[in-house]
């Protein structure tokens, strides 16, 4: 999983999310900095409301939290949705002896980025494709 500091770069750089069941997200700055919820019809779901997407949480009695606005949280995007958002942009991941280096083309240029891990690879090339003018 991608940490909060890139999953907020991800959001800050204008990454779209439609919420879908199995996505993972944040409710940063209140004090949940560490709890990660999960969109599930049962417990967690997306709701259409007239201020926009309401996320709520269902039969969270110990809270006091019903719902928030989906601009609100912080997604986490899996790997596989980092992938997908990439596109035909993502050249290769490939293993290292640190980590992954993931290569991506923006414009005629290709960019290698370097991680732990292969999300936090993948989400790094995503920031850099978005940023690209």
């Amino acid at each position: 999983m991608i940490s909060l500091a890139t999953a907020r770069r991800l959001h800050d750089t204008g990454l779209t999310w439609v919420p879908h069941d199995g996505d993972r997200f944040v409710l940063p700055d209140r004090g949940m900095d560490d709890e990660v919820f999960t969109i599930s019809e049962m417990v967690v779901e997306v709701r259409d409301a007239p201020v926009g997407r309401l996320i709520a949480f269902n039969g969270t009695t110990e809270w006091a939290l019903d719902s928030v606005e989906q601009a609100e949280a912080i997604w986490l995007p899996s790997e596989t949705q980092l992938r997908e958002a990439l596109g035909d942009a993502l050249l290769s991941l490939v293993r290292a002896e640190d980590g992954w280096r993931c290569t991506v083309q923006v414009g005629r240029q290709l960019l290698e980025v370097a991680a732990g891990d292969a999300e936090e690879a993948y989400a790094d090339a995503l920031l850099r494709l978005l940023d690209h003018p």
